[in-house]
C-alpha cells in the first residue's frame, strides 16, 4: 500500500513541477522582462549599488540588505551544490545554459515580486510586517480573491511543515558531516525504535536543533541578523574556491562553455544520447533554476515586506539581487566546475558526490580539504535555509490564523522539534510532498503577477522618473 501511495505522490510531483508550472513561470518572467523593457539588464549595477546601501527613514523592521540576506539564507542552500549537479547529470552540461536563461527572467520575476510585497504590506503599530503574495493578492486583486491568498499561505506552511526548511536540509547537513567525519560508519549507537546511526549524525542532530532554537526563537531580527553575516561570508568563500578551481583550469574553460552551449540546442551531439533531447535538457535546468531560487514561488516577497524601505521599486530591485547572485553567479560556478572536470561523466555518482569529485579534482589542495570546504558551506547553506524557510512558513501561518501569535509561537517550536528529528527521517514520501506544495506555491502566486502586471509597470516608471529627476540618489 505504501508503495502505491509513494508512486502516486511521485507522478503528482512530476505532474506539479512538470511542463505547465514551468511555462507559467517562464511565460510570466518573459512578460514582465518585455513591459520593463529588459529591467534586469538596465538597472543591474543601480540594484547592485542598493543591494549594500540601506535606505534611511524607511518603516519596516530590518534594512534592505538584511531582507536580502533573509531571502537568500532560503534560496542559496543544497540546491546550489547538490541541484545543479542533479540537473546536469539528469539533463547533461545544455541543463546549465537553460538554468541561466530561467534566472534571467526569472530576475524581473523577483523583481515584481519585491514591489508588490512593500507596495501591499501591513506595518503594525509595534512596526511588526507582514507582507508577500497573500497581501499582494487580497489587496491588490481585491477581497474576492482572499481564498486564492489563503491557498498560498496554506501551501507555505505545508512546506514548512513537511519538510523543505526542516527534513531535507538538515538531512543533507547531517549526510555531509557523516560523510566527512565517519564514512564507514565505525562509531555507532543504537537509537531506540530507530536503528542504529553514526555518532556523527546524533552529535549534529543536537547541535543544529539547538543552534535554530537560539536564532529562531529571537525572530526576524535575530535570523536577519545571522543571515547577513552567515550569508554573505559562504557565499564569498564557495565563490572564492570555485573562482579558485576554474582559473587553475582556465584553459579547459573554452571547450566546457562550447559543451555547454552545444548540449542545451544538440544534447546526443555532446552526450551521444545517453542523457536524453534538448526537451531534458531544457526541462531539468528550468526546473532546478526555478527550485534554486525560487524566482516565481512567492517565497522571497514575504521577507522583502520586512525591509525597511519607503520605495517599492527600491526593495524590486534589491530582492532582483538575490537570483543573480543565486543562479547566475553561484550556480553557474558550480556547474561551470562539473563540466570542465568531467565530474558528471564519472559512473556511479549523482548528488553531491558529483560536485565533491569535481572540487577534489579541480582544486589544487589536498582532497581532504577540497571535501572540508565543500562540506561546509553545505552545512551553512542549508543551516540559513532552516532559518529562511521557519520565517516563512510562521508569517504564512500568521496570516491564516488572523494574527494569533500563540499559533505561530507554537509551530516553531514543532519546526525546532523538526530539526532535531531531521536526521532520522526517512521517508522518501515526505520530500515528495513538501516539494509538490513548493510547486503549488507558485500557481496562486503567478496569478497574481499576471493580473498585477500593469501595477508593477506603472510603479517603476512612476519610480525611475523621479530618480531621473534627481529626487534621491
Amino acid at each position: 500500500m505504501w508503495k502505491t501511495i509513494n508512486d502516486l505522490l511521485v507522478q503528482i510531483d512530476n505532474l506539479v513541477w512538470g511542463v505547465p508550472l514551468m511555462v507559467l513561470i517562464m511565460a510570466g518572467g518573459i512578460l514582465l522582462t518585455l513591459r520593463l523593457g529588459l529591467l534586469q539588464i538596465r538597472k543591474l549595477p543601480l540594484a547592485l549599488k542598493w543591494m549594500v546601501k540601506n535606505e534611511e527613514g524607511g518603516e519596516g523592521e530590518i534594512s534592505s540588505f538584511s531582507a536580502l540576506c533573509t531571502a537568500l539564507s532560503a534560496t542559496i542552500g543544497t540546491g546550489n551544490i547538490v541541484g545543479v549537479a542533479t540537473a546536469v547529470g539528469a539533463g547533461g552540461p545544455g541543463a546549465l545554459f537553460w538554468m541561466i536563461v530561467a534566472a534571467f527572467f526569472g530576475m524581473a520575476t523577483k523583481f515584481s515580486e519585491g514591489l508588490l510585497a512593500v507596495k501591499y504590506r501591513i506595518v503594525g503599530e509595534d512596526g511588526h510586517s507582514l507582507g508577500g503574495p497573500f497581501y499582494y493578492i487580497e489587496q491588490g486583486m481585491g477581497k474576492k480573491w482572499k481564498w486564492l491568498a489563503k491557498l498560498f499561505a496554506f501551501f507555505g506552511v505545508c512546506v514548512g511543515l513537511f519538510g523543505i526548511g526542516t527534513f531535507s536540509q538538515v538531512n543533507g547537513i547531517a549526510s555531509a558531516v557523516h560523510g566527512f567525519f565517519d564514512p564507514n560508519d565505525k562509531h555507532c549507537i543504537q537509537i531506540f525504535s530507530l536503528g542504529q546511526y553514526s555518532w556523527s549524525v546524533v552529535i549534529a542532530s543536537l547541535i543544529l536543533a539547538f543552534c535554530v532554537a537560539a536564532v529562531l526563537i529571537g525572530g526576524i531580527k535575530r535570523i536577519a541578523n545571522v543571515s547577513q553575516v552567515i550569508v554573505p561570508f559562504m557565499a564569498i568563500i564557495y565563490f572564492l574556491f570555485a573562482a579558485i578551481l576554474i582559473i587553475t583550469n582556465i584553459t579547459q574553460v573554452p571547450a566546457a562553455i562550447k559543451i555547454i552551449v552545444k548540449a542545451a540546442f544538440t544534447p546526443k551531439a555532446v552526450t551521444g544520447g545517453a542523457v536524453g533531447s534538448m526537451f531534458m535538457a531544457m526541462q531539468k535546468g528550468v526546473a532546478r533554476g526555478i527550485f534554486s531560487n525560487e524566482a516565481g514561488l512567492g517565497s522571497a516577497p514575504i521577507a522583502a515586506a520586512a525591509a525597511q524601505t519607503k520605495e517599492p521599486v527600491r526593495q524590486g530591485l534589491v530582492s532582483m539581487t538575490g537570483t543573480f547572485i543565486d543562479t547566475i553567479v553561484i550556480c553557474t560556478l558550480t556547474g561551470l566546475s562539473i563540466v570542465l572536470t568531467g565530474a558528471w561523466q564519472v559512473d556511479g555518482l549523482e548528488g553531491v558526490a558529483v560536485t565533491t569529485y569535481a572540487f577534489q579534482k579541480g582544486l589544487p589542495f589536498p582532497a581532504e580539504i577540497s571535501s572540508f570546504i565543500l562540506m561546509l558551506c553545505l552545512v551553512f547553506f542549508a543551516f540559513t535555509t532552516i532559518l529562511g524557510w521557519d520565517y516563512y512558513s510562521e508569517r504564512c501561518l500568521e496570516y491564516l490564523s488572523g494574527g494569533n501569535m500563540k499559533h505561530v509561537k507554537i509551530y516553531r517550536w514543532i519546526y525546532i522539534l523538526a530539526v532535531f528529528i531531521g536526521p532520522y527521517m526517512t521517508v522518501s514520501a515526505v520530500w515528495t510532498i513538501a516539494d509538490i506544495f513548493n510547486g503549488l506555491m507558485a500557481v496562486p502566486n503567478m496569478i497574481a503577477l499576471f493580473a498585477l502586471n500593469g501595477v508593477i509597470v506603472k510603479e517603476a516608471k512612476d519610480f525611475f522618473e523621479r530618480h531621473e529627476r534627481g529626487d534621491f540618489e
